[in-house]
């Protein structure tokens, strides 16, 4: 936010009943818009660690790698040729890597 240089400046007294304010509107709007959640509803979507995911699937779509990439012997990603650092005994080896 711009803060103009020029404008009159606030004596300690009208900020602090400013802030006041600020602070029991905040409040009545806190109090006035609480929402009643059930329990039910919110523990449907919660998924515990260990969980049966056996009759779940993914389905990935798997893109070959292109002739201008590698693959890093380190990181074992997949990076544009542009990135490679170096051919060590293991293969090549990537900017990050190296």
């Amino acid at each position: 936010m711009a803060t103009d240089y020029d404008a009159p400046r606030k004596t300690d007294e009208e900020l602090n009943e400013e802030s006041l304010e600020d602070l029991k509107a905040q409040h009545a709007a806190k109090s006035g818009s609480s929402v009643d959640v059930d329990e039910a509803d919110h523990n449907e979507n919660l998924e515990l660690p260990g969980a049966d995911l056996s009759d779940e699937s993914i389905t990935v779509m798997v893109i070959p790698k292109k002739a201008d990439e590698f693959t890093c012997s380190r990181c074992f990603l997949v990076n544009h040729i542009s990135q490679k650092a170096k051919d060590g005994k293991e293969g090549p080896v990537c900017n990050d890597c190296s």
